[in-house]
């Protein structure tokens, strides 16, 4: 019996196919090895989103607000349901004695409802609040970001600034923590007459080096040094020499970065600083007195609150 031979022709056509069919196959992985970063990064974004803003850790008190005179509630409309927001006006405000306003920003682990007894100071130096919340946290709808933020807190204070008994002219920003973060970001957009740095970081992607964390995975970065080395303000910086979340080390590098910086170290950890909030006040009065931003002290003077922390 005879042997069939078979003899195979190899066309350029026959190896072109033969090739491509094994480029397809390296295209399929490479696709499924990008599906599968991407898959990775979105759930490394989510997590640290989630370490970032930890919303899920505080609750509203039941009759926030309540017992506080004189706040006005403020709501905002967003494409992620409406944003809460408090105002309270100084003690005196009026069309024909318009007050500066501070926009307070607080930490990630606390909400609005916390901190009108604290900065009730702020008021009785003829300084008026607002107290923009965060989207996500308290009774805010939507999700915390850089972005959604800074965005929501832009449109409190234009909102704000255009009330004749506020004075455009004369606003401030106060951040802690993380707040330290919003602040810096809305001074980028909209410039302020003064700015007060308590208890916060260089950058999100620099606390995440501490950590070991590769600083491309921050989706919300916080950029607080290079807003800081642009801003031409007056720049006041809060910190805790024993905060062990926070090092001092990072208040040092944004006030070497400030162009007119006074730097105020206290002796404390990140939910106790400052020590003594009478102290404090009497500090941040005399600064904002020489910076031309508060007008002559009124009767009684100011006292501390009492002290919230998160």
């Amino acid at each position: 019996m005879k042997k069939k031979h078979v003899i195979v022709v190899l066309t350029p056509l026959s190896v072109g196919c033969y090739m491509l069919r094994g480029v397809h196959r390296v295209t399929k992985i490479a696709a499924l090895a990008a599906v599968v970063v991407v898959l990775i990064m979105f759930g490394l974004t989510l997590l640290q989103r989630r370490i970032v803003f930890p919303r899920h850790l505080v609750t509203p008190l039941p009759r926030a607000g309540a017992d506080v005179p004189g706040l006005e509630k403020l709501w905002l409309d967003t494409d992620a349901g409406r944003v809460e927001a408090w105002y309270l006006p100084a003690h005196g405000a009026s069309p024909t004695a318009p007050a500066p306003l501070v926009v307070f920003a607080h930490g990630n682990a606390e909400l609005i409802d916390y901190w009108p007894e604290t900065l009730e100071p702020y008021r009785r130096l003829g300084v008026s609040l607002l107290l923009p919340e965060y989207r996500g946290y308290g009774r805010s709808a939507g999700s915390p970001s850089e972005e959604a933020i800074v965005h929501d807190f832009e449109k409190f204070v234009t909102m704000l600034v255009r009330r004749p008994e506020v004075d455009a002219g004369r606003l401030i920003y106060h951040g802690r923590s993380l707040g330290g973060g919003v602040v810096c970001a809305l001074a980028a957009r909209r410039t302020p007459a003064a700015l007060i740095l308590q208890s916060t970081f260089t950058s999100l992607r620099a606390m995440a080096a501490r950590f070991m964390l590769p600083g491309f995975l921050v989706a919300d970065p916080f950029d607080n040094l290079s807003v800081v080395s642009r801003l031409d303000v007056p720049l006041l910086i809060v910190h805790g020499r024993q905060d062990d979340l926070i090092p001092f080390s990072h208040a040092e590098q944004l006030a070497r970065a400030g162009r007119r910086v006074r730097f105020l170290p206290l002796d404390g950890d990140h939910n106790s600083c400052p020590p003594d909030w009478g102290e404090f006040f009497s500090h941040l009065a005399e600064w904002l007195r020489t910076e031309g931003l508060l007008t002559p002290a009124p009767a009684g003077g100011a006292t501390g609150g009492s002290s919230a922390s998160g």
